[in-house]
């Protein structure tokens, strides 16, 4: 499951925030965004260091672990979205976890993440979910209960060029049409009502 390859992204003007409580796994993954050509990332051991630098920079990506102690990455996207500084509060924000249960990728969707990969993950699943999430097109959403982007997204597909998980995705590509296009006479014809044949 790769990218296809006319897909290009640049991504050496964004800013990414990186966080993660374990300093190596912390390495590792700002040196695989390094790779991804980001210049400009900022690594936190924590939510509560996350929550600081998000009031003074501005951010176009957050990845952040579910598991830390204090504050864990479900608690901190729901501060990011309910509380957060007004500019960022709707960053899109891929979680990275261990443990990949129902459960967790439950919580990591009602939470208002975009995304949710499951370690050790290779750097081109990362990437595939970057460019999900850089061609999403669902509406943010805001309610007394959840706050996040609309979580119905399983009928969009996922986006040109990269194989959906299910059997059943449909893809965002229309294609060329197989036939020439009616013209309105046509069409008015088709439309027009017709005598039954008794």
């Amino acid at each position: 499951m790769s990218l296809h390859p006319d897909i290009r992204m640049n991504l050496a003007r964004s800013n990414v925030l990186l966080i993660d409580d374990n300093p190596q796994a912390l390495e590792v993954l700002a040196s695989i965004f390094r790779g991804f050509g980001v210049l400009r990332q900022v690594k936190c051991g924590s939510a509560a260091e996350a929550q600081t630098i998000l009031r003074s920079r501005e951010i176009d990506l957050i990845v952040c672990d579910t598991a830390m102690p204090d504050m864990d990455g479900y608690d901190f996207v729901r501060w990011l979205r309910r509380e957060g500084p007004e500019e960022a509060r709707f960053s899109p924000v891929i979680m990275l976890t261990g443990h990949a249960a129902r459960s967790t990728v439950e919580s990591s969707r009602d939470c208002g993440a975009n995304f949710i990969v499951s370690k050790p993950f290779t750097p081109e699943v990362l990437l595939q979910r970057i460019y999900w999430v850089a061609k999403d097109e669902r509406a943010m959403v805001r309610s007394d209960t959840y706050v996040g982007p609309d979580r119905r997204f399983r009928n969009i597909g996922p986006p040109l060029g990269v194989k959906g998980r299910r059997k059943d995705d449909l893809s965002t590509h229309v294609g060329m049409a197989k036939d020439p296009n009616m013209d309105q006479d046509e069409i008015d014809m088709l439309l027009k009502p017709q005598r039954a044949a008794l």
